[in-house]
């Protein structure tokens, strides 16, 4: 069974942990465990799709910066009967955070968010109060890596106003309080075939809200409760529980965790902070491939 391992052309900016480095030692290993593997630039027209029995989505990180193209392909290898981890529904659903709606519609704890679609000129001082916040995040509701995120406080929404306005003509965003909870650091539990692998905690740098590498933020590996991964698997079960791999997001707010993201597409998975998790993640992929 020949699999591709979807890459894109870009740069990836993470670098080894504990002896290992997701981006560059990953494919070497599934190769040496004995898997018909090589690497496949999502959008690269010299790419002949039909050699392959299997599409793993790994660092795909360009998609929301060429959606309509990813969509597209998406279509195309799905049409040629390519199995595709995670699987096509999935990953669609994922693509737009207007996804959290079902979550929130569904009861699940998640982070309060309101959405404005393209081309909104509304007001943004109701947001401060429909969100209870003295501070709003917006960000892009198809996005990666804080692109395009900015934060606008209350006291300076008149001169914030403008670059909300602009940003908006090019697509929907979704809008959040600036939790003073993200100081303490973002949560991410990872999930193979549904089973629980390992936890992290990635925090930003002082100042900053962004908990990503490239912005300065540090992480390290946490040990959850079992009460704690019970709750995280709950969001699992319920919308990705047959999905190869997923990564759920949240910050613990007086004590207990809320969403932020699912993960579903393309996330990095900290393989190299979670105990035994390279193995893990090789052998649910040996699961989907039975």
């Amino acid at each position: 069974m020949k699999i591709a391992y979807i890459t894109y052309a870009g740069d990836i900016r993470y670098s080894a942990a504990n002896g290992f480095n997701e981006y560059n030692d990953v494919l070497p290993f599934l190769q040496n465990k004995g898997l018909d593997i090589e690497p496949a630039i999502w959008d690269d027209p010299a790419v002949d799709w039909t050699r392959y029995d299997v599409a793993l989505l790994k660092t795909p990180w360009d998609y929301h910066q060429k959606i309509d193209a990813f969509k597209t392909w998406l279509d195309k290898i799905e049409s040629l009967n390519i199995c595709l981890l995670n699987d096509y529904k999935t990953v669609r659903w994922n693509l737009d955070k207007h996804y959290l709606k079902e979550i929130i519609a569904d009861g699940f704890d998640v982070i309060p968010s309101a959405f404005l679609e393209q081309g909104w000129k509304g007001d943004l001082l109701p947001l401060f109060e429909e969100l209870k916040t003295a501070a709003i995040i917006i960000k892009p509701c198809v996005s990666g890596g804080s692109k395009n995120t900015i934060v606008v406080r209350k006291n300076e929404a008149a001169a914030g106003y403008d670059e909300v306005v602009t940003l908006l003509a090019d697509g929907a965003y979704i809008v959040q309080p600036l939790m003073h909870e993200v100081q303490n650091g973002e949560w991410s539990y990872t999930f193979f075939n549904g089973q629980y692998s390992h936890t992290i905690l990635k925090k930003p740098k002082a100042g900053d809200f962004r908990v990503q590498q490239i912005y300065g933020g540090s992480i390290e590996t946490l040990y959850p409760s079992h009460e704690e991964i019970a709750h995280a698997a709950t969001y699992v079960e319920r919308y990705a529980k047959n999905c190869l791999y997923a990564r759920v997001d949240g910050l613990m707010v007086n004590g207990h965790f809320v969403l932020m993201e699912l993960e579903l597409i393309e996330p990095y998975l900290y393989l190299s902070y979670g105990e035994n998790a390279v193995e893990k993640y090789y052998e649910a992929i040996l699961t989907k491939l039975l």
